[in-house]
């Protein structure tokens, strides 16, 4: 490996030099080149011991340097830039080039981590590519091609080294994705492979250099969160960590999931938190399990999402995550899915004992950033319908795969969130306020919520209708109970896996699930969406729109990338309702509905999830609320398919969507004889026994 990758420095040195191409592929050719040579710079001053030594000052310049081509100021005219690039060298052959670039930018943490293998693939790849048009394009320039060929000479031309690079692209992926997919794997199982666990365990957080020690981007706000942990007390940074850490224990015990026989634990985290993270991996170690900590995929190829899975720094600029999410359409086909469905299968195989053992992940998400509005471009790649539907069924085929090997029935997790600095000026106050949030009182809401179960448990449907701007009128259906004394729909869900406390929630009826969901504004996976509505019919999306964009195929096709996942329809996975009025008022008081987090946010009103019910893959592991009910509500008409054709009872995503209290006329059960049973009405919690839950609305 070192000394493939001798040769290709030495040979990316000299396409600067020879200046072979014409003008506008050289200039590209020789961006990149540039980038890749500062790529191997870096690595050699990290494995020469600088990074620990180096100023802070330095270690800033040298990371804004290695991100400064994508950042938002400089966006515009970067050749990652797909628009930018279409613009210079027309559409297919721009969103080639855009795509390639982008992909060798994920040689950003290759270079701090020493990973040799990563770069001199793609170093190679590139100068693949560099080769083929050397051999097409030539040293002709523009006017002697203008000069030697007609117009249709040249698209000819054009459209044959297009092929060429898709060709190229294609095999590139097929035949690396083996190493890919068992490098990632190895990542989130391997604890011998745990490069960011190690780095910590061994780091001094009280000196914020520390935070670019990871390669991730950094900015003001990931330094001043990472100053705010370490000036707080050991007393409540031990609160956050235990609160956390417990509630993912709390979830083996009330799932009654044997945690004795897992050995790991996936820690994802936003940089900046690293003081409770470390507090956390005492916790865990205490309870026989060593945390991974596990780096989202910056590689397209590996999967790279706007919204990370794991570790990660801030985001450099968020739409160029939302222009290069569909690159894999300049390879996706079913060859590909193939070969990628063999080499994930692969790598889960060779590392199946340490997936056996893993306890599944503890997410610590973050909220504060501006919400994103993604502008839409028509230079982007794009999936058309047959290579979506290749990509959901990779998704399906490779979550049952995961399940074979990381079994559903034994695995859990936690998710807990914090504010970060981006927030604003009362951040200290918001990050106080939300650790009271995870820390209320667990049996308080446990009681009330149960009130709330007893009445939701006599329903044949619930109606749900929204006030002032808010037109939801939506009617769910509910299970019949064979048993109502030992048996129920709703989960009491208070402080376990779910931080913080505050819903009950239920796996729909899908048959007679019908109406209109509507939010004026809501913020989902990073994502802005204004007048959200959708409608069901027999539980299932029927219709959707909002209004992001002036155009409305924009806003159709917007919302079933994003929340479809380039689905024609999805069931309506999850009825909750939500009743953290605490969280509520707290949002309202420092003007952060829109950004609060789906977490927290779920806890503020009714909820309704488009996607896979909240059992996925456990239906038949049987749950109990506190009071003995054993939960039957696991499964819709849809994950009941499991049994006869797995690919369409699951699909892969799950997204919910809250209506708060404010925008709320009415939560009614509708019993089988008509009987009406008010659980909220207008915006207040009305049965007898959970007035308390006012309280935080009424001060």
């Amino acid at each position: 490996m070192q000394e493939r990758l001798e040769l290709s420095l030495e040979r990316i040195r000299e396409i600067e030099v020879e200046k072979r191409l014409q003008k506008k592929y050289q200039r590209y050719f020789e961006t990149v080149a540039t980038f890749l040579l500062q790529i191997e710079e870096n690595r050699q001053w990290v494995m020469a011991g600088n990074l620990f030594t180096a100023s802070v000052e330095e270690l800033e310049q040298r990371n804004q340097a290695l991100y400064q081509d994508i950042l938002p100021d400089n966006y515009e005219e970067s050749f990652a830039n797909p628009q930018y690039a279409v613009k210079q060298f027309g559409m297919e052959m721009g969103q080639f080039l855009a795509a390639l670039y982008a992909e060798l930018r994920s040689l950003i943490v290759a270079s701090y981590e020493n990973d040799i293998h990563s770069i001199v693939i793609r170093t190679e790849l590139f100068l693949e590519i560099y080769g083929i048009f050397l051999d097409i394009v030539g040293e002709q320039n523009e006017e002697v091609k203008m000069q030697n060929e007609t117009r249709e000479e040249s698209d000819i031309a054009e459209l044959s080294i297009i092929a060429m690079l898709k060709e190229a692209y294609f095999w590139f992926a097929c035949d690396y994705m083996e190493d890919i997919l068992e490098k990632e794997v190895t990542a989130q199982f391997d604890p011998e492979k745990n490069w960011a666990g190690k780095l910590l365990d061994h780091t001094d957080i009280s000196d914020i250099r520390y935070l670019y020690y990871y390669g991730e981007y950094v900015t003001e706000n990931e330094k001043k969160l990472a100053k705010y942990m370490n000036g707080l007390s050991e007393e409540k940074i031990a609160l956050m960590a235990d609160t956390y850490t417990e509630g993912y224990r709390k979830g083996f015990e009330v799932t009654q999931k044997d945690i004795s026989i897992k050995k790991t634990v996936n820690v994802y985290y936003v940089l900046g938190m690293e003081r409770m993270v470390k507090k956390a991996m005492e916790n865990f170690r205490a309870m026989g399990l060593e945390p991974i900590l596990y780096r989202a995929p910056v590689s397209f190829l590996a999967g790279r999402r706007m919204y990370k899975n794991g570790y990660a720094g801030a985001n450099a600029n968020k739409q160029f995550e939302y222009d290069h999410e569909y690159d894999n359409a300049l390879y996706l086909n079913s060859k590909f899915i193939s070969r990628k469905l063999e080499a994930y299968k692969a790598a889960l195989e060779a590392k199946k004992s340490q997936c056996a053992v893993m306890g599944g992940p503890a997410v610590i998400e973050e909220f504060g950033e501006e919400p994103f509005v993604p502008m839409p471009k028509k230079e982007n790649l794009k999936l058309d319908e047959h290579k979506q539907k290749l990509q959901v069924e990779y998704q399906s085929k490779g979550r049952e795969l995961l399940n074979r090997y990381v079994k559903g029935e034994e695995r859990s997790f936690t998710i807990i969130a914090f504010p970060t600095p981006a927030i604003g000026e009362n951040f200290a106050e918001i990050f106080d306020e939300t650790i009271k949030l995870n820390t209320l009182d667990y049996e308080l809401y446990s009681q009330c919520q149960q009130i709330m179960i007893d009445a939701l448990d006599k329903a044949e449907y619930v109606h749900i209708r929204g006030c002032k701007e808010n037109h939801t009128n939506l009617k769910v259906a509910m299970w019949k109970l064979k048993n109502p004394e030992k048996e129920t729909n709703f989960e009491n869900c208070v402080a376990d896996v779910n931080i913080p406390v505050g819903e009950v929630f239920t796996s729909p009826k899908l048959t007679g699930t019908n109406g209109l969901l509507h939010v004026p504004k809501v913020f989902l996976h990073g994502l802005e969406y204004r007048d959200l509505e959708i409608t069901f019919q027999d539980g299932m999306i029927a219709e959707y729109n909002c209004k992001n964009f002036e155009d409305e195929v924009e806003n159709k096709k917007f919302i079933k990338e994003k929340l479809l996942a380039n689905r024609d329809t999805l069931p309506l996975g999850e009825f909750a309702i939500g009743t953290n009025t605490t969280a509520y008022m707290a949002a309202k008081k420092y003007q952060i509905e829109d950004i609060l987090p789906i977490l927290i946010a779920e806890k503020t009103g009714p909820h309704f999830a488009i996607g896979d019910t909240c059992y996925s893959m456990e239906e038949d592991v049987a749950s109990y609320n506190p009071n003995g009910k054993q939960i039957m509500a696991k499964e819709n008409e849809m994950s009941a398919l499991r049994k006869t054709d797995m690919a369409k009872a699951y699909f892969q995503c799950h997204t919910d969507i809250t209506i708060p209290y404010d925008e709320l006329l009415e939560v009614t059960v509708v019993e089988e004889n008509g009987t009406k049973i008010p659980i909220i009405q207008h915006g207040k919690f009305v049965l007898e026994g959970v007035e308390v839950l006012n309280k935080p609305l009424e001060e």
